[in-house]
C-alpha cells in the first residue's frame, strides 16, 4: 500500500474512485447465479451458494489441484490492505478469497444468471 500512496492514492481518493469501478456487488447476485472472471493471468468461474459461500474453479484452486472449492470471498483489493467487502469482482483490482489466496487484477467480469432460491 506504501507504494500507491507514493503513487498519488490515498484512502480519500481510493473511495472516491470506487464508486465508479465496473463491479459486481455481493448482494446483486443469487443462488445459481454464475461469475466468470478474467485476471491479468487466469480465468475463474465462481457458482454463487448460499450464506456468503462460492464454489470456485479456474485460476489458484485448478493449479492446486482443489476445483472445484467451496470457499468465501473476501472482496477485492487495490493490490494492498484496503478491501472493498461488498464486491464480490471489481475490474482493475484483486479479488481475495476466503483461504486468503489474492488473484492478479481483474480484467473482465461477467454474470449468468441462475434461476434463483428453490
Amino acid at each position: 500500500m506504501r507504494a500507491m500512496l507514493g503513487q498519488g492514492h490515498n484512502l480519500e481518493r481510493i473511495v472516491k474512485d470506487s464508486a465508479h469501478l465496473k463491479q459486481v456487488r455481493k448482494w446483486d447476485l443469487q443462488f445459481g447465479d454464475l461469475v466468470l472472471i478474467r485476471t491479468k493471468n487466469s480465468i475463474y468461474s465462481i457458482y454463487v451458494l448460499d450464506n456468503d459461500s462460492y464454489l470456485v474453479s479456474g485460476g489458484w484452486f485448478d493449479r492446486k489441484g482443489l476445483s472445484p472449492s467451496k470457499t468465501r470471498i473476501n472482496g477485492c483489493t487495490w493490490g494492498g490492505s484496503i478491501i472493498k467487502v461488498d464486491a464480490l469482482a471489481a475490474c482493475g483490482l484483486c479479488l481475495e478469497f476466503g483461504n486468503r489466496v489474492v488473484t492478479t487484477t481483474i480484467q473482465r467480469v461477467s454474470v449468468l444468471r441462475g434461476e434463483g432460491k428453490n
